[in-house]
């Protein structure tokens, strides 16, 4: 926005009013300094369902609603869109948004295609607009003063990382296991550690027989693996230039509901367990010898303090701040963005190799 502009409201258009959408319509609607113009869905059932449950129809300015999102992007006072559809869409969607030098926040992952998201990126640069993406994650008060306690070395030499996310639903038809859930975690380490993995490994399973998803900006199946339907157990091996490993484990139908991941250094683990009373943890010990035999000794566990917020709200506001700013955000950008489809295609390159190890870009 220029200077002029800054104190104005930040006109958002959000697509897609499905599960994540509505949470990002609940957001703008509530943040200080945001116009929420429209909300667009192919599904009129959605856009009633939105209409009702925020009482749309009393907002004053009034929330056009409509089926057509190319319409959305065309009204007036629109400045920026939020974007929560099908990841196989997002690719055209960001493309059109960003040429209507819109500013653009987007669910993950940014696209199915490294290469069609470094275009975006540059894209983005060339009309002077800010793609920012919605890596929520990152945005957590927990990965936040996790990351602090890794720098000031709380932890100590990093050595190993293992995580897990298993759920029974929600179960996507565009992406598999790996680009819903493993991004994610992903994400933290690499925020983490400030690096990403040089070599990966990945092994996928598929109980469910969901039809295989095309990914229409690379012609090439979303998952490729060997399985007729979409991998919904997958295990992933993650190697870092450091000589950090990390193994991970994320599942779509398993009733067991996880969401934990832990770093463990020579001075202690630092476990993150969304689902936890204290969901940040340090656990403290160490082995010394003594007669001959391993004793653990310094045990101990310390529940770390962390800020009451919502990484969704977090995340729309930083949106909020790089467009009023006119700054890249220096958190989720789209070039980390891209780097995490980086990764994630070298998983499915060697899920499709029965779990050989592929090089990163």
């Amino acid at each position: 926005m220029v200077q002029g502009e800054r104190d104005s409201p930040v006109g958002v258009v959000v697509l897609g009013i499905g599960r994540w959408g509505t949470h990002l319509l609940r957001n703008f609607l509530a943040l200080p300094g945001v116009r929420v113009v429209a909300i667009a869905d192919p599904n009129p059932d959605l856009l009633e369902a939105a209409i009702a449950q925020f009482a749309l129809d009393t907002q004053r300015p009034a929330v056009a609603t409509l089926t057509n999102w190319q319409a959305a992007l065309g009204l007036a006072g629109v400045d920026a869109v939020a974007i929560a559809t099908p990841a196989s869409t997002h690719a055209e969607l960001i493309r059109v948004a960003l040429k209507q030098r819109l500013h653009v926040f987007v669910e993950k992952p940014l696209t199915l295609s490294a290469a069609v998201g470094r275009q975006l990126c540059e894209l983005a640069a060339a009309q002077g607009r800010q793609l920012v993406v919605d890596h929520t994650y990152l945005f957590h008060p927990a990965v936040q003063r996790g990351q602090a306690l890794i720098q000031q070395g709380r932890v100590g030499q990093l050595r190993y990382g293992y995580g897990i996310r298993t759920h029974l639903s929600p179960v996507r038809s565009d992406v598999d296991a790996l680009w819903d859930l493993a991004i994610h975690d992903i994400a933290i380490l690499n925020h983490w550690l400030g690096e990403r993995p040089a070599q990966v490994q990945a092994w996928g399973t598929s109980w469910l027989s969901s039809p295989q998803a095309i990914a229409p900006d690379t012609g090439n199946p979303a998952n490729s693996g060997s399985n007729p339907g979409l991998a919904d157990l997958v295990w992933t091996r993650l190697l870092y230039p450091s000589g950090f490993e990390a193994t991970l484990q994320v599942c779509w139908l398993n009733p067991d509901r996880q969401r934990r991941l832990s770093v463990m250094g020579d001075r202690g683990t630092l476990i993150f367990d969304e689902l936890a009373t204290d969901p940040l943890v340090r656990q403290a010990g160490a082995l010394v010898l003594q007669d001959g035999r391993w004793v653990a000794t310094d045990q101990e566990r310390q529940a770390i303090a962390i800020e009451s917020d919502e990484p969704l709200r977090r995340a729309c506001q930083h949106f909020l701040d790089c467009v009023r700013r006119d700054r890249p955000s220096n958190l989720s950008s789209g070039a980390v963005g891209v780097d995490l489809v980086m990764v994630l295609e070298a998983l499915a390159q060697s899920m499709a190799q029965n779990g050989a190890i592929v090089r990163v870009p």
